[in-house]
């Protein structure tokens, strides 16, 4: 079983350490991903794997993922949505890196506890994902597949930080925006600043980000 999510929140004092891994098959036509990805890959206790740059032929080194894994606590899929999913090239990590005896199983235990949440970034308007919406579905349930993923191995799942309308953020300046709070939420989660009990309902991240922020801080405080 996973760990209670409420004592998550605000345990302990040493910092939690991320691994983002990232998966854009044509980074250098990201409007979105890119500046995320040069605002972040350099802050403390955050390490990025660029698995496209990695692993070119898709030849994935699963004993060093595993030991990534192993090495950090929270892990985070950066990526553009495709076909309501990830690209390709996550797909391939999860079916090679999270094995059984490894990830789940009687023995797979190696996860259990972790914080795992996605990173996307979506084309389409915000109100496209939604029942009455052209897509029909939220963005948290299109990842339900990436939701019970991380239940099967014992992780904590946290509700995805996405971006809508991606291809037009750079133009009506939502980008800087989407960045700032990117490395707000990382720094957070590194810092245990963020209050995860409040955050697991939430349909996005990144939705009254500063809430959860506030909240985290006043409940230290009463500590």
């Amino acid at each position: 079983m996973s760990a209670d999510p409420a004592s998550q929140s605000f345990a302990g004092q040493e910092p939690r350490r991320i691994l983002v891994l990232f998966a854009h098959p044509s980074l250098d036509r990201s409007e979105a991903n890119a500046p995320m990805v040069a605002a972040a890959r350099d802050l403390e206790a955050v390490t990025y794997v660029d698995l496209y740059a990695e692993y070119p032929a898709f030849e994935i080194d699963i004993d060093r993922e595993q030991q990534l894994l192993l090495e950090h606590d929270v892990i985070c899929f950066q990526h553009p949505l495709y076909w309501y999913s990830t690209p390709a090239m996550l797909k391939e990590w999860q079916d090679l890196v999270l094995e059984h005896g490894f990830a789940y199983g009687s023995k797979g235990t190696a996860l259990q506890g972790k914080l795992f949440f996605s990173a996307t970034t979506a084309g389409g308007a915000e109100s496209a994902y939604s029942a009455r919406g052209e897509n029909h579905f939220t963005i948290r349930e299109l990842l339900h597949p990436l939701e019970q993923t991380a239940q099967l191995c014992g992780m904590i799942y946290l509700p995805p930080f996405a971006l809508f309308g991606a291809r037009t953020a750079v133009d009506d300046g939502r980008i800087a925006a989407h960045v700032a709070d990117w490395v707000r939420l990382l720094t957070a989660l590194r810092d245990r600043r963020l209050d995860i009990a409040r955050a697991l309902p939430r349909p996005r991240l990144n939705d009254n980000l500063e809430s959860l922020l506030t909240a985290a801080a006043a409940s230290e405080e009463e500590r």
